[in-house]
């Protein structure tokens, strides 16, 4: 196809789209008048409601746009991120769901520094926050931009700077309420069309899959079905499998959610409606990656993005003409828009709540000054979320959000566990930890083939693997293990016992 065609259709439905979420910003606007409201939409989410609001936030570019053009392009290897994305679900129904709404009230900094010494704590875990953050809306930037480029022939610049502005509209004036409400309609959006686009695939094939996978083999060899073409190392394939799912325990956007419900109990329920709705739409990226493959080709995606991250907007046009395509376009327009929102108002509540009320003013800022440095924030991650998206022109979306889960798991998971698990755990321990698994894995993303070799285009790479999770996952864990057990924390030690009681009971209002 050619880029820049105009689609009315598309146009159309992105009109449409911004103008709901428009309207659901402004009926949420006139209800944000806490930060309780801002940060939790006043924790009166239903399990069901923040069930589709978690699919929402967690079904990104890279799961629709990043996983269907590495299936595409290298096969079944492609796979290893829907498999991974999935299977960090049980750790967090089963390690941190309750325990994390029992005990925070707006971030997951709340947790870590429940029973430590709130400044230094707070000022380590929201700079890993904000990495994660920064790494995760790279991806979505970076597939807005691809995807208005594809269809309206507008500038990659422009187009990133687009995102920035319309995402910047309803997370400033709505907050969570707004983002809560995006997320779902934004979910039901994108399960009706990749359900619709994978349903069109197999009508080619008799509704048969395997005579897809066949056609696949004949086209590009037996080598598509077989692990190795794009994760070839094995410390690699380890080291993302790990990312990917601690990660998730990590992710900021994702643990927020968990202050939206009323209790525990429907903190629990609400991740398991997640994982099945999860679950559903990673078996389509399956029939998605696959159909782009035969249907329209591996040279023909890379020469819209070397990258891969059309393949499914090409697949929806191949299957179903111009209309299609700018609906399934819409779909993964509506899907940045609502996971870059998260992205954001998870950034300027590490900002906001965990650096300015608690470090700056000692945890005594009223609720109107908070509110509006959260606003601030928020202005000043939309500039940096702009300013990556192009920045990062070119890059995979789905790998990018691999990194991000790397960077959760090292920075934010190890001391998130320990903190609730471990009695020994210190200040100075969480703080070691945190600060040493965002360093390191941002080193080691540094000095790898994906910076060196990809964008500085020099020929070798310092470090040999494009994902560090493998080293630096187990060396968090125990930098806080030792620290923790150098200088031990009386303080620290006695407020386990609080910490458990409230683990199982809930705050106490």
């Amino acid at each position: 196809m050619q880029t820049g065609q105009t689609n009315v259709v598309a146009m159309a439905l992105f009109a449409i789209f911004i103008a709901l979420s428009l309207v659901i910003t402004w009926v949420a606007a006139r209800r944000t008048r806490s930060t309780q409201d801002f940060y939790a939409a006043g924790r009166s989410i239903t399990a069901l409601q923040n069930g589709f609001a978690l699919a929402g936030d967690y079904m990104s570019a890279a799961s629709f746009l990043g996983i269907a053009g590495l299936v595409a392009l290298s096969g079944f290897d492609g796979l290893i991120y829907s498999i991974g994305f999935l299977v960090g679900w049980p750790v967090v129904v089963c390690l941190i769901a309750e325990p994390l709404r029992n005990l925070g009230k707006f971030t997951f900094s709340d947790v870590v520094a429940f029973r430590l010494r709130q400044t230094p704590v707070r000022v380590a875990s929201a700079a890993g926050s904000l990495a994660v953050v920064a790494f995760y809306l790279i991806a979505q930037m970076v597939g807005a931009g691809n995807l208005i480029r594809l269809l309206f022939g507008l500038q990659y610049e422009t187009a990133v700077v687009i995102v920035g502005l319309v995402m910047l509209a309803y997370v400033l004036f709505g907050g969570m309420i707004a983002t809560t409400w995006v997320q779902i309609v934004k979910a039901v959006l994108l399960l009706s069309g990749a359900f619709m686009l994978a349903l069109m695939v197999l009508m080619k094939f008799s509704f048969n899959p395997l005579a897809l996978f066949e056609e696949a083999t004949r086209q590009y060899g037996v080598g598509v079905l077989a692990p190795g073409r794009f994760v070839s190392d094995p410390i690699d394939g380890i080291s993302l499998g790990l990312a990917l799912m601690f990660g998730t325990a990590g992710l900021p956007h994702i643990l927020m959610r968990f202050y939206t419900v009323p209790d525990a109990r429907t903190a629990r329920v609400s991740v398991a409606y997640a994982t099945a709705i999860i679950g559903a739409f990673y078996l389509l990226t399956f029939i998605l990656g696959f159909g782009a493959m035969v249907l329209v080709g591996q040279t023909a995606i890379r020469a819209v993005d070397a990258g891969g991250n059309m393949a499914a907007p090409l697949l929806a046009e191949a299957v179903g003409g111009q209309a299609f395509l700018g609906f399934i376009s819409a779909v993964a327009f509506a899907t940045i828009l609502a996971v870059v929102a998260g992205l954001t108002l998870a950034g300027a509540a590490a900002l906001s709540h965990d650096i300015y009320v608690h470090v700056f003013r000692g945890g005594k800022a009223g609720e109107k000054e908070e509110l509006k440095v959260a606003r601030g924030a928020t202005v000043l991650l939309a500039i940096l979320s702009i300013v990556l998206g192009i920045a990062f022109k070119g890059q995979n979306v789905a790998y990018m959000v691999g990194l991000a889960f790397a960077i959760a798991a090292s920075a934010n998971f190890p001391a998130l566990a320990l903190s609730i698990f471990w009695r020994p755990f210190t200040t100075r321990g969480a703080q070691a930890s945190i600060l040493f698994g965002t360093i390191s894995t941002l080193l080691l993303i540094y000095l790898s083939p994906t910076i060196q070799m990809d964008l500085l285009k020099h020929s070798t790479a310092y470090f040999p693997y494009r994902n560090p999770g493998l080293f630096t996952i187990p060396m968090s864990f125990l930098v806080g293990i030792a620290v923790s057990l150098i200088a031990p924390e009386a303080a620290a030690h006695e407020g386990f016992a609080r910490l458990e009681h409230q683990i199982h009971v809930g705050e106490e209002e």
